[in-house]
């Protein structure tokens, strides 16, 4: 059994940055277990198995893993499954704007695939969360302690730490500098010691309003006691939170936003992620996330039967 997969890099236009992220176009056949050895074997962040029930439809049904376990939501498997799926024929790419339905575990999504001459150029993909938004977090002396930073680098002036979770709790907590988002490192024993496993939030996304690039508004690092001290994670899964955070704030209007949000710098594979918002004051957030997308390198990979 031999299927073909591609790897792309996403959230960048420039090969090497951005996430890696393995896409099975025609994965028809393969097992559960069998998503999992190969997710295993291949040890990106995640690895995408495409599906289609209905060879009529335009509905795709995705499958994604980490090299842990299987994945009901992630948002770079969606950029890059678009693109690879438009960049191979496999969604034919014949209008400015092509919309298509993806399914994952969480149900199902509206994608629109930007292309030129057929080919795609950028992938936006909209979805309406939840928000659960606590305003309860440590002191900034205890995040200090788990951040291995400063307390005064904490902005409690326009923005605060605060617990948001779309459906997976994420404290986050907001710098002042992007240097300190880049110098921070998580603390395992000053964690454990803390307040802060108490609030169900296993992830910090640590941010800072000023970057360097001129193309975002925002850099962002997830870390956490699931996270290694040297990772920099995509935070693509975390933006629904974020959107949520922002809204939570009563000096941003009511209105739509379009901001960028940044991930790594030019030594750490840099990613963008574009986003839109609707804020209307609800607990509910329709979000649009955006990005483009590079293609490394394709392979066939043989798959036992009797795995």
């Amino acid at each position: 059994m031999n299927y073909k997969y591609f790897i792309a890099d996403v959230f960048t236009r420039q090969i090497f940055s951005g996430a890696q992220i393995a896409v099975f176009p025609q994965a028809k056949g393969l097992n559960k277990q069998q998503m999992e050895l190969i997710a295993r074997e291949l040890n990106l962040s995640e690895t995408v198995f495409v599906l289609q029930p209905d060879p009529r439809s335009s509905t795709r049904v995705m499958r994604i893993f980490s090299p842990h376990r299987e994945i009901d939501f992630a948002g770079h498997p969606i950029i890059a499954t678009a693109f690879v799926l438009g960049s191979m024929g496999l969604i034919e790419l014949n209008e400015a704007v092509t919309p298509i339905i993806f399914k994952q575990n969480t149900g199902a999504l509206e994608v629109n695939i930007s292309a030129q001459e057929g080919i795609p150029t950028f992938v936006q993909f909209t979805r309406t969360v939840s928000s659960f938004v606590d305003r309860f977090a440590p002191t900034s002396e205890e995040l200090a302690s788990f951040l291995a930073i400063d307390p005064a680098e904490i902005d409690n002036k326009k923005y605060a730490p605060r617990l948001v979770s779309c459906g997976f709790p994420y404290l986050i907590v907001p710098v002042w500098n992007y240097e300190t988002v880049r110098k921070a490192k998580f603390n395992y024993a000053a964690w454990s010691q803390s307040a802060a496993p108490q609030t169900a939030a296993q992830e910090i996304l640590l941010f800072a309003p000023k970057t360097p690039f001129a193309d975002s508004d925002f850099n962002a690092r997830l870390l956490g006691s699931r996270i290694g001290i040297n990772e920099d994670p995509p935070v693509g899964s975390a933006m629904p939170a974020f959107a949520s955070y922002l809204c939570s704030f009563e000096h941003l209007k009511k209105g739509t936003y379009t901001f960028a949000v940044d991930r790594g710098d030019d030594m750490n594979r840099r990613s963008v992620l574009n986003l839109e918002m609707d804020h209307k004051g609800l607990n509910t957030l329709t979000i649009r996330v955006g990005g483009e997308a590079v293609m490394v390198a394709e392979g066939i990979m043989t798959v036992p039967e009797s795995c």
